[in-house]
């Protein structure tokens, strides 16, 4: 069953960097935000990444995000760091050293879920790599390899997989809430789906009834 796109036009994009990137101390330092080429050369599609307008791209330093990159909402990926040296207050050695910053490179195929944190320490984020919904990176992971936890560590790693093993996880049996069976045998009411009003689709669009603001972004 074909599924909507999940990857940003290239007006959808640029209004969701409109909203993520931010330069909070351009006074000392303003990096920039780098799509590498193979970002736009896929056929059929203006990008072939997906950047989430809540997430906070920090652009002190500058970000290169590679191709089919995910950055989920409420995302946030520093370049910028603090002095937490010595006893006098922190904000005045900020007003005389100013602070820390370093570029970062995000691969391709890279997946940043809802809520993580990606550190000013990490400074690359190799193909394939997954960090899970609230963690905070602190460090760089290797390729395809998935980290989740505060501070995150890796627990897995993309494996290839055949098209039997998908077949059988997606036929999986799951939960669902009209199953009587996980009440004990009560039955339950069922009302068909009337999406709300700012609903949106995972392509990030949101739906007819928001207004008629269809051209939202998650």
């Amino acid at each position: 069953m074909a599924q909507p796109m999940t990857t940003l036009s290239r007006l959808q994009l640029d209004r969701a960097l409109a909203m993520a990137v931010r330069r909070p101390h351009r006074h000392l330092q303003a990096g920039a935000l780098l799509f590498v080429p193979e970002v736009f050369t896929t056929p059929g599609r203006e990008t072939n990444v997906m950047i989430s307008r809540f997430a906070l791209l920090d652009c002190t330093g500058s970000i290169e995000i590679g191709p089919w990159a995910n950055i989920g909402a409420r995302a946030r990926i520093y370049t910028h760091d603090h002095l937490h040296l010595g006893r006098d207050p922190l904000l005045l050695v900020e007003e005389e050293h100013g602070v820390l910053w370093q570029d970062k490179r995000i691969g391709a195929d890279v997946w940043i879920h809802d809520g993580a944190m990606v550190l000013y320490q990490v400074t690359v984020i190799p193909e394939g790599v997954v960090v899970g919904a609230g963690s905070v990176l602190t460090k760089n992971p290797g390729p395809w390899e998935i980290w989740a936890g505060n501070p995150a560590r890796k627990i897995g790693e993309r494996r290839p997989v055949d098209r039997a093993e998908l077949a059988t996880r997606l036929q999986a049996p799951r939960f669902r809430l009209g199953d009587s069976s996980a009440r004990g045998g009560k039955p339950s009411v069922v009302r068909g789906p009337e999406p709300c009003s700012g609903d949106s689709d995972w392509s990030g669009k949101t739906t007819a009834r928001s207004e008629g603001r269809q051209e939202g972004l998650r």
